[in-house]
């Protein structure tokens, strides 16, 4: 079982377990706005003059669900999964910084910003990563 677990984890590499955390929480959010949609709408009117929250809903799951997929592919083809889920988190830090700021809609639309902003800027920063190398000795030999 052990020995299954790390293959699995040398696999899927660093790269990979960015989004597949990425992809789960991508995924999650947005099947939380499809089933149970936010009550607290401040700072989205933005979006929601794009589309309803339902779709924007369901954009994150596709997000979500690429970056799971690309979790598994070798880069650089893994990129598409970066992509993702810096392109569906842009648009809403973009809308909770701009109700901030110019609109003055939401106090704290800053913070809500800086939170999608970093959820999304975290991948653009992966994106670059090469996997390091393999280690030649054993971590049991000291």
């Amino acid at each position: 079982m052990r020995a299954a677990a790390r293959r699995l984890r040398k696999r899927l590499g660093r790269r990979g377990a960015i989004l597949t955390l990425k992809g789960v929480m991508a995924a999650g959010y947005g099947s939380g706005q499809v089933v149970q949609p936010t009550g607290d709408r401040q700072g989205l009117t933005l979006l929601l003059k794009a589309a309803p929250l339902d779709v924007w809903g369901w954009a994150w799951i596709a997000a979500g669900l690429t970056a799971l997929v690309c979790a598994w592919l070798r880069r650089p083809h893994d990129w598409p999964g970066f992509v993702a889920v810096w392109l569906i988190a842009t648009p809403w830090a973009m809308a909770y910084l701009v109700s901030w700021w110019p609109l003055g809609e939401s106090p704290r639309g800053w913070v809500l910003a800086m939170i999608f902003g970093a959820f999304g800027a975290v991948c653009l920063v992966a994106i670059g990563w090469d996997e390091p190398p393999a280690r030649t000795e054993s971590p049991r030999e000291t």
